[in-house]
């Protein structure tokens, strides 16, 4: 704690800041209706005199009012920022002296806030906050646009304000075991994910901030808050890259329960919702052929409900080594593709089979084949009617004609695995079983996306310069390299944990093998800031992992062991009373979606939720869920139903579900 003249200085000027924050608020609202009315006003006036007034004056008055629109806008939306910190004004401060002897005294908070010129509350991502973040008192320096200013951090506080009342206040220093942080992390988990804005860690910071590089890709253990820092990270991009807004930033997550779990973040800090999305979704906008894409959750739910199913089969479809079979395959059907014979237009302009081939070989050849037809149509309409296009599309007609390839990619899907070039030989039965569905299973679904991006090009997203992957280790490469494609002008944050594989087809040794593809900086992030010691020991020995560190300081023990009888109702129904009264967010984490079921029949209590891979959104309070949808979430209180039922293929899954625990676990036996 602080002296108390420090305390009393700190509480007028929390009370200042205070006042100020209302006054300008106040202003705020007062513009923001006269700018209303203004406008009323302004289109009621161009609407009563359009037929008096000539074109040019009317042009002037509608871009008039489109600038009071827009500053009308953004009004609107620094006034809803202010709004939302009235209660919490700010978090922290820091004193810096420069080089030159010039003393600043910065008052930290998710926005900014000036009155008469006078700078009141400086925003968390400005240059200069990062000095909180990064340092303890001393000698220190930050990074602007202009360069490097250094000098010296003189003193750095931290605030719990609830309510708009100044609770408490601490002198603050870099250690990461801080009253305020053990604080946080002691409190009990909510519905939908919170920033952590007032307790960034210097690595994650570090990682946040980060400028330098394009492309970051991000190993982080359970708990070290990877989704926290990849959305505090796309806030300070927004704040600091111009031009770039909310709908240039994707999220790659990887069910839509987790999209509508972290969708307060962004809002919370002052910025709108980016644009979320799954890979199924995707594949689902590329795929027309058939009714329906099985998604990855369902993917794992076919899996691990133990369905009979080829293993050998989507264990050679999910690998690397697939990609260049196919590519092969698809280099040897553009080779065999040709035109059969010549064609005539009009019955004026002819071109033979070897003038079209010419072109389709050599001319355009840099071209994706089925591009190619199209380039030639457009070309020969060019040439024949004055650099006109309006017949490009009757020559591409006459083209399709002639060509002895079409665009039926279910039959060119098929021709790979009946080809050479696939290495696992499949009897035409076999080959049916999965071609001829109306629903296309997962795995074949990125392998028909590549083949037709391959053969008409990739969907260029121009309009994204910012690609957040989520989970990172779900994706395997040939995923990657669509992404890539699809996004090649973008810059990437990758995140994920090898440990937290689920897919039980494919494993990274190390997310540092994407460095091959994006090009980027891989970092590390160790330390875990969910689960109490005793919980991140446990779930280390489950993969005998022995470099993660708990930053929770808890003394209380946080593990038990419980034997069921033959009634397992009677025991989970006591176990959840008991968890019930100390903590809002409990979750009976099963193996699938079949035993979550059951279990939920089970118990049949009208407070209990069911999770499973159909559901849209997540729910606080008592919940059944499957291991594989519980990934990225986190609850006060786990209870795993029967470890053992994991098998040693499924370390990894078992060890996803006793991560969630934030307070308490409770297993099984």
């Amino acid at each position: 704690m602080i002296d108390d003249k420090s305390l009393e200085y700190e509480k007028k000027k929390h009370k200042y800041i205070t006042k100020i924050l209302k006054e300008v608020l106040s202003d705020l609202g007062q513009g923001i209706m006269r700018t209303e009315q203004k406008i009323i006003e302004f289109r009621r006036f161009a609407w009563d005199q359009k037929g008096s007034i000539d074109a040019s004056e009317m042009r002037k008055i509608m871009t008039d009012d489109e600038v009071e629109a827009m500053m009308l806008v953004r009004r609107s939306t620094y006034f809803q920022k202010l709004f939302r910190i009235q209660k919490n004004p700010y978090f922290a401060s820091i004193i810096f002296e420069d080089e030159n002897k010039e003393v600043f005294e910065i008052y930290i908070s998710t926005t900014h806030l000036r009155k008469d010129n006078k700078n009141i509350l400086s925003d968390w991502r400005a240059p200069i906050c990062s000095l909180y973040y990064d340092y303890e008192p001393g000698i220190c320096s930050y990074n602007t646009p202009s360069g490097v200013i250094k000098g010296n951090l003189k003193q750095k506080r931290q605030y719990k304000i609830k309510d708009g009342q100044l609770i408490r206040v601490l002198d603050s220093a870099i250690n990461i075991d801080d009253d305020i942080l053990q604080e946080v992390l002691a409190n009990k988990a909510s519905e939908k994910m919170k920033n952590i804005v007032n307790t960034i860690q210097m690595e994650q910071n570090s990682i946040i901030r980060n400028l330098k590089d394009r492309n970051l890709i991000v190993q982080g253990i359970a708990g070290s808050g990877k989704t926290s820092v990849a959305l505090h990270r796309i806030a300070f991009l927004l704040y600091r890259i111009e031009n770039l807004t909310s709908s240039n930033v994707l999220i790659f997550s990887p069910n839509n329960v987790f999209t509508e779990y972290i969708s307060n973040v962004l809002p919370e800090l002052g910025e709108e919702n980016t644009m979320q999305t799954t890979f199924q979704d995707y594949l689902s906008k590329m795929i027309k052929e058939y009714r329906k894409v099985e998604s990855f959750i369902d993917f794992l739910a076919r899996y691990y409900s133990g369905n009979k199913i080829n293993d050998e089969l989507i264990k050679y479809k999910q690998s690397d080594a697939i990609i260049k079979d196919v590519e092969n395959y698809i280099k040897s059907f553009e080779e065999k593709a040709s035109f059969t014979d010549g064609i005539t237009e009009s019955d004026i302009y002819n071109y033979s089979a070897d003038e079209l081939n010419e072109m389709l070989k050599d001319r355009y050849n840099s071209f994706p084949i089925f591009q190619r037809i199209k380039a030639i149509g457009t070309k020969l309409s060019e040439n024949n009617y004055n650099g006109s296009k309006k017949k490009a599309p009757t020559y591409q007609r006459l083209l399709k004609e002639v060509a002895n390839f079409k665009k039926d990619y279910k039959k060119i899907y098929r021709g790979f695995y009946q080809s050479d070039f696939c290495k696992i030989k499949l009897t035409e039965a076999e080959i049916n079983k999965f071609i001829n569905k109306k629903i296309i299973n997962y795995e074949d679904a990125l392998l028909l996306v590549y083949i037709k991006s391959l053969l008409e090009g990739f969907k260029y997203e121009s309009f994204i310069k910012q690609v957040v992957i989520d989970e990172a280790q779900d994706y395997n490469k040939l995923q990657y390299l669509i992404i890539n494609k699809i996004f090649k002008k973008s810059s990437f944050t990758i995140l994920g944990d090898v440990n937290q594989t689920i897919n039980p087809y494919y494993k990274y040794q190390s997310l540092s093998e994407l460095e091959e593809i994006f090009q980027g900086k891989y970092i590390e992030l160790n330390k875990s800031y969910r689960s109490s010691e005793n919980i991140v020991e446990y779930t280390n020995k489950i993969l005998n992992l022995n470099n993660v560190s708990a930053i929770r300081k808890d003394s209380e023990e946080k593990i038990k062991f419980e034997k069921y009888n033959k009634d397992i109702k009677i025991n989970l129904l006591k176990t959840i009373t008991r968890l019930k009264s100390k903590y809002e967010s409990i979750a009976v984490i099963c193996k699938n979606d079949y035993e979550a079921k059951e279990i939920f029949d089970l118990l049949g209590e009208d407070e209990l939720s069911l999770i499973t891979h159909e559901s849209e959104e997540f729910t606080k309070g008592i919940i059944v869920i499957p291991a594989y949808m519980a990934k990225g979430l986190e609850f006060d209180g786990v209870i795993i139903l029967n470890e053992k039922s994991f098998n040693i293929k499924e370390k990894s899954l078992l060890y996803v579900a006793c991560t969630r625990a934030q307070h308490e676990l409770i297993i099984f036996k």
